[in-house]
């Protein structure tokens, strides 16, 4: 089964390559090699560069688990999307148009 391609963004590739450098000087700051913290997150040291590459195609538990290997990291994820303020005004523009609230 061949792995499948993953489309995206260069703004978004740029991101995720950031991140994954912010998470390997994280690892490297606590002074914590590969191997340690691969065996914490329960993956592959391979799947690990991966991660400090900002790599689409590792899934995003799987940057949780490197996260909370190094130290409970992985709680920021709470923050994603948590003050969406185009969202919250979409919502409000639908709310002002006389629209009911769906039933339960």
């Amino acid at each position: 089964m061949s792995k499948k391609s993953v489309v995206i963004m260069p703004e978004t590739q740029r991101v995720l390559e950031t991140m994954g450098e912010q998470i390997k000087m994280a690892r490297l700051r606590r002074n914590l090699a590969t191997e340690l913290v691969a065996e914490r997150a329960g993956i592959s040291r391979a799947t690990l560069w991966s991660v400090e590459k900002g790599s689409p195609t590792v899934s995003i538990g799987t940057y949780a688990a490197v996260l909370h290997a190094l130290g409970g990291m992985d709680m920021d994820f709470e923050n994603v999307a948590k003050d969406d303020e185009l969202g919250k005004k979409l919502q409000d523009l639908n709310l002002l148009s006389g629209k009911r609230a769906k039933r339960g």
